[in-house]
């Protein structure tokens, strides 16, 4: 008898020490909103047919990236013959799709030939889950329960961009925050996250189309929104929209961002831009005006990305360009320490974890690579689909969606709450 108790205490510790690590990957680029997880163990090899624990076709097409709550994974797309724009719920487990809810039908909008009709990321704090979409030239925000249940639907503000759609929302204490830089009133907004009412809403000063999205971080025992769009770098204080601190960019030829900003080392990292491509580490402790005082380091052009947000990872900072050229920096100092051709062309962002970073290219190619002061290749696996969106990673799967699929790397997982 007491063999038998003994070892359904082992296995309980052992399933306890396993969902201990477990995260979940609530909203774009993961817990953090910088494309870090802090799990080990995470699967290295993989192919279309091997440590693939599902394989499922999605409806529509997108670029939306997939997000994970316990046994939940949540995405967005479009299906482009009924111009309906999509929320859908698959089991973690298996990859069953539990339900899809049409969030509203709309005009397919003018776009860049690398965007798509649903690229925004939703975001979920366990009990409702947010999405953004354009209907027309209005922006839509909504809330939806785990039943797939609208809660609301409220239009924040315009949106006009001849590149298309791509704000993904972003939860803070009791808010939904989303960018809206686009080429008119640009603004950032807050939205009460139970009911979408609108708890602040401040303008953005140059009215330029832009695509980051926001990240949020202590510096100096406050807590601060980095963001990267309209022609600057900039500080906000997320409780109520005032602006902290701006890095104006004009004088480097940078009016558009796409990827999100990387805060380490006290540190925040920008990789823009359009028309001119710069890397940029910023200390953002200043106030008013920093642009001649804050910049730490920066390069330009060779391997700076457009598209691709970079990750940190220990002491080293890192980001591949759009058309495959991957780089490691030190973060402190900003010394690369190699340059590499890593695929033909780039679009997802850069994810770490367990002391990894995996690259993940258009082709289905995902390199992954260990840091250290030469170029360490740990493998280089391949499924050869389209693949735009960003992977997820959650207890101790990573998920990456194509335009048209989403699989599950991995062994399969019992049920099991993410701590």
């Amino acid at each position: 008898m007491w063999r038998t108790t003994f070892k359904w205490l082992c296995l309980a510790l052992l399933c306890s020490v396993s969902t201990a690590f477990a995260e979940n990957w609530p909203c774009w680029r993961g817990p953090r909103g910088d494309g870090s997880s802090s799990e080990t163990n995470l699967p290295t090899e993989w192919s279309a047919t091997e440590n693939i624990a599902w394989k499922t076709a999605l409806p529509g097409i997108a670029h939306s990236s997939p997000i994970v709550w316990e046994d939940r994974i949540f995405t967005n797309s479009c299906d482009t013959e009924k111009e309906e724009r999509l929320l859908v719920c698959l089991d973690r487990r298996n990859g069953k799709i539990l339900w899809q809810q049409v969030v509203m039908k709309s005009p397919l909008e003018g776009k860049h030939k690398l965007n798509s009709y649903a690229s925004s990321t939703p975001a979920t704090d366990g009990a409702l889950v947010y999405t953004s979409f354009l209907d027309r030239s209005d922006m839509v925000v909504t809330a939806y329960d785990f039943s797939g249940k609208q809660k609301w639907l409220v239009r924040p503000g315009q949106f006009a961009s001849k590149h298309g759609f791509c704000s993904s929302p972003v939860i803070y204490k009791d808010l939904l925050i989303v960018n809206g830089d686009h080429d008119g009133e640009s603004y950032l907004v807050a939205l009460d996250k139970n009911t979408g009412e609108t708890k602040w809403k401040v303008a953005r000063a140059q009215k330029t189309r832009s695509y980051s999205v926001p990240l949020l971080r202590e510096v100096n025992g406050k807590m601060q929104m980095f963001l990267a769009g309209s022609h600057n770098i900039s500080g906000y204080n997320p409780d109520d929209g005032t602006l902290i601190w701006n890095v104006n960019t004009d004088h480097l030829d940078i009016e558009q961002y796409v990827a999100s900003i990387v805060y380490s080392h006290g540190l925040i990292f920008v990789t823009a831009g359009f028309p001119d491509r710069h890397l940029l580490a910023i200390r953002p402790d200043g106030s008013g005006d920093v642009t001649k005082t804050h910049i730490q380091w920066q390069h330009a052009r060779e391997g700076v990305s457009y598209v691709p947000s970079p990750v940190a990872e220990g002491d080293y900072f890192y980001v591949v360009s759009d058309n495959g050229i991957g780089s490691q920096f030190n973060a402190k100092t900003g010394q690369r320490s190699w340059l590499q051709r890593m695929g033909r062309h780039f679009s997802a962002s850069l994810v770490n974890g367990g002391g990894l970073v995996y690259f993940l290219d258009d082709d289905g190619n995902t390199t992954v690579i260990k840091p250290g002061d030469e170029y360490q290749v740990i493998s280089k696996n391949t499924i050869a689909d389209a693949f735009y969106s960003s992977p997820a990673i959650s207890q101790g799967q990573i998920f990456l969606r194509s335009e048209t699929h989403l699989y599950a790397i991995g062994q399969s997982t019992k049920t099991a709450s993410a701590k």
